[in-house]
């Protein structure tokens, strides 16, 4: 494993943003800002973002779902999951996969191009011995993992043995620990989900030759790791900079000087910043999305720099007792004209989209939550929207006469 080395000296600051420079910077380099890239479609932004995140929640649609919906409008949902996972030809058993799923800023999606630039992670993986669980026999259990992944072609956990011991969900058999632990030491890989199940793969089959090595040191990896992340959101702070793929506060300052990225200081952000000089060739310009956002949205899943950038606190309330929950199980942010003006906790009754709790900044935000939840009803086969609850009885009246008119 190769040691981080200490931080070059950093170049004076070239430049100064205001706070709404700093905004459109996000947004733009985001994909919320300007025309979208239909022709690359669901995959051109995945590889924009540099990663994607899962989760097990499913209230409109899945996050990862929801991601590339708010960038490029009502993509076909079949057509968002083709994008993702990659089926093998018929007759064989391996794909020409897109994306392969790792631990980034937490289970995400990543471009297949990035597999490289994880080394360092399953390497420290592999040096600390086990993740949260530890196998009885690790040799023989991995061993039989393997052979069976080699004789069978992809499976999952199920067809495997079993996940679980018949207890608690964390209650892993140990054949999930062993299938676990080699996905996150990089023998075994994840291309696909079937019925959002882990499908998985021997890495020397999965991943194509070119990409399938460790042979990058862990400083370059984490060189190319900071500058795609500094790519992806425009202009960052150190902590922006390590939170978006979960590195650590040496390891950004070990490789920040060599990334590319250039010192900026921004208005009102009392801490150094760091900006991507492609983002600073031009100002951004274009039509801005009005869109409902994913609480795991890239955009806003680092609550501070959200709370930074938009003036604008979010929580996700999923995991909060329902009496003490303020804005819903998953209120998702309103974007609109570029800052986040409402939220809405949404569901599904039949064909109906329900908005359970609606908080609006104002009247200007009436007309975007009805654009928006009339777009998200139809991306998801609901051909009617019904407001349950507004924390402010005006704007409930306005926004339900507003959804009318529309209809």
């Amino acid at each position: 494993m190769t040691a981080v080395t200490q931080p070059s000296p950093l170049p004076q600051t070239v430049t100064s943003l205001s706070r709404d420079d700093a905004r459109r910077l996000a947004l733009r380099a985001q994909g919320l800002l300007g025309a979208p890239d239909r022709r690359a479609g669901v995959r051109g932004v995945l590889r924009a973002l540099g990663a994607v995140q899962l989760d097990t929640i499913s209230v409109l649609a899945r996050s990862h779902e929801l991601v590339p919906y708010a960038r490029l409008g009502a993509v076909g949902r079949p057509a968002v999951e083709a994008a993702y996972w990659t089926e093998p030809p018929a007759g064989t058993s391996a794909a020409r996969p897109h994306s392969f799923e790792y631990w980034s800023h937490a289970a995400c999606i990543l471009p297949i191009e990035e597999w490289p630039h994880f080394a360092f992670r399953r390497r420290a993986r592999r040096a600390k011995g086990h993740r949260w669980h530890v196998m009885q026999d690790s040799e023989r259990s991995c061993a039989a993992v393997l052979e069976r992944l080699r004789t069978d072609g992809p499976l999952t956990t199920s067809e495997l043995g079993g996940g679980r011991n018949g207890g608690e969900w964390w209650d892993w058999s140990e054949t999930k620990i062993a299938v676990e632990w080699l996905l996150d030491t990089g023998d075994v890989v994840c291309t696909r989900r079937r019925a959002w199940k882990r499908v998985y793969d021997l890495a020397e089959r999965a991943v194509p030759d070119g990409l399938l090595h460790d042979d990058l040191d862990d400083v370059e990896c984490l060189r190319r790791l900071v500058a795609q992340a500094g790519a992806a959101m425009g202009v960052a702070t150190r902590a922006d900079l390590a939170d978006y793929h979960r590195l650590k506060a040496e390891q950004v300052d070990a490789v920040l000087a060599d990334s590319g990225l250039v010192p900026v200081e921004v208005e009102g952000w009392g801490k150094p910043a760091w900006a991507d000089p492609a983002a600073l060739a031009s100002a951004p310009r274009g039509r801005h999305r009005t869109t409902l956002l994913s609480p795991f949205d890239s955009l806003i899943w680092d609550r501070p720099r959200t709370e930074r950038i938009f003036d604008f606190t979010h929580r996700l309330e999923a995991y909060v007792p329902r009496p003490k929950r303020i804005h819903g199980y998953f209120a998702m942010p309103l974007l609109a004209g570029g800052r986040l003006v409402g939220r809405v906790d949404p569901a599904r009754e039949g064909t109906t989209l329900v908005a359970r709790q609606v908080s609006l900044q104002n009247h200007k935000a009436v007309a975007p939550m009805a654009q928006a939840l009339r777009e998200a009803a139809t991306w998801v086969g609901c051909d009617g929207v019904r407001v349950e609850r507004c924390d402010d009885a005006r704007l409930a009246a306005a926004l339900r006469t507003e959804l009318a008119a529309q209809d």
